[in-house]
């Protein structure tokens, strides 16, 4: 066993409650540091075509991580990526200098790529032209295994025993240039993951989950992108409290108003008006630039162009026809809130509640969190609406239509089908 498997193993038993003797001291976790240094920032064409040549020419996996600008910039665009593979080392690439990193992408065709809570980071990578062919998602493998915190520091230092430098995670990336401590916990972010990979599949495959999690990554690599949310003004913090029609097109008004200026000075909505401010508009209905500055969030701090400019939105929306105001309540197509279900159908909220029991006992026999081993809401479609013949084809066939992977329902199937014979049970 290596140090750092030892340090691994000590570390370990600390996080699942065993502890040395009293009379001995924890071993301290050693701080990492990159093996290289800090490599310098990539942001013109001629830099990053040597990192497309370097990591064309590397072996193994690669390791990924973006950074983005969340709560300071408008979208979610990435304003610094990190990659590192055997035999090119690290790399930090200026997605602002090389806003086309296709490239690099084309260049790593075939590649696996190894990434930290993927579903986050393609997103904005995709958008600048990398889009992998395969994946490893060390955060998803770490919650397969059963490992209770997944967060890269954590699970870094309970299997590899190092520990990684916190507190730039939410920092503005957009800032330029970039202070050297933000540049380290960036390169510091792939710095392991390679490691991370191996050890994690190595600790899936003994508990006989890997190819479950291959299914898992498969599924997320082969996803196309999202949609676009429909009514995304809808889910303004504090919806619930605006019942009206009215004040439901106040909020609208409102939010699209500054959807609209946070898009044109590109920063966070969130900076340009709080969602608090929208409700409390929407439920006072203020009849006048006065009225509105005294509401909580339009205080004398925001000026007088800024107060008409939300007092405009709040008028157009007292002055629409009753025809166009958006009606409240607008729930997605599927089944009701499961609390309304015993009144609704109690033999639906019977099956659901013995397909939440079994799955619950399930999850924890397997130690894994029950939405990993089926999304609770394909539990609730399935119960709600379940199949006219409860044999074990039909159980799995409407799983599959919700998107079930193959390990999931040769898992969750039969308990779903006992669970859905109310009679049986």
């Amino acid at each position: 066993m290596t140090d750092a498997q030892e340090t691994a193993a000590d570390t370990s038993l600390r996080t699942t409650g065993g502890a040395p003797p009293d009379d001995v001291a924890p071993a301290p976790i050693p701080l990492l540091e990159p093996r290289e240094g800090i490599p310098p920032v990539v942001a013109t064409d001629d830099a990053l075509a040597r990192v497309v040549a370097d990591f064309a020419a590397g072996t193994g996996p690669v390791a990924v991580d973006a950074e983005r600008a969340s709560g300071y910039r408008y979208g979610q665009r990435a304003y610094l990526v990190q990659l590192r593979r055997e035999g090119a080392g690290s790399a930090l690439i200026d997605p602002v200098g090389c806003p086309d990193l296709s490239t690099l992408g084309e260049a790593l065709t075939g590649t696996e790529w190894i990434l930290h809570a993927a579903t986050q980071d393609l997103p904005c990578l995709r958008d600048i032209g990398m889009t992998p062919t395969s994946l490893f998602d060390t955060e998803l493998a770490g919650r397969l295994a059963g490992f209770p915190r997944v967060g890269l520091g954590a699970i870094v230092e309970n299997v590899l025993g190092y520990a990684l430098e916190k507190g730039h995670s939410a920092v503005d990336w957009s800032t330029r240039p970039l202070p050297e401590p933000w540049l380290r916990y960036a390169a510091l972010d792939v710095e392991l993951l390679v490691d991370l990979r191996d050890a994690l599949e190595k600790e899936l495959d003994r508990q006989g989950k890997l190819g479950w999690a291959l299914e898992e990554f498969a599924a997320i690599a082969s996803a196309p992108p999202a949609p676009p949310r429909k009514d995304p003004w809808r889910r303004t913090s504090g919806m619930h409290k605006v019942r009206r029609r009215r004040q439901i097109a106040v909020v609208r008004e409102l939010w699209t108003a500054r959807d609209q200026v946070a898009q044109r000075r590109d920063i966070s909505p969130g900076k340009v008006l709080g969602d608090a401010a929208i409700i409390e508009a929407a439920l006072a209905l203020p009849a006048n630039v006065q009225a509105l500055t005294a509401l909580p969030g339009f205080g004398h701090r925001m000026g007088r162009r800024q107060l008409e400019q939300w007092q405009a939105a709040v008028d157009r929306a007292k002055a629409l026809p009753e025809t166009e105001l958006p009606q409240p309540g607008q729930h997605p197509a599927g089944p009701p809130p499961p609390r309304s279900w015993a009144d609704k159908d109690p033999a639906a909220a019977a099956r659901l509640s013995a397909a939440r029991a079994a799955v619950s006992e399930l999850a924890e026999r397997l130690h894994m969190p029950q939405e990993n081993l089926i999304t609770p809401d394909t539990v609730r479609r399935v119960c709600w609406e379940p199949p006219k013949a409860l044999t074990p084809d039909a159980v799995e066939a409407a799983l599959a239509g919700h998107g079930a992977r193959r390990w999931q329902i040769e898992q969750v199937g039969p308990l779903l089908l006992r669970a859905l014979d109310t009679d049986a049970a």
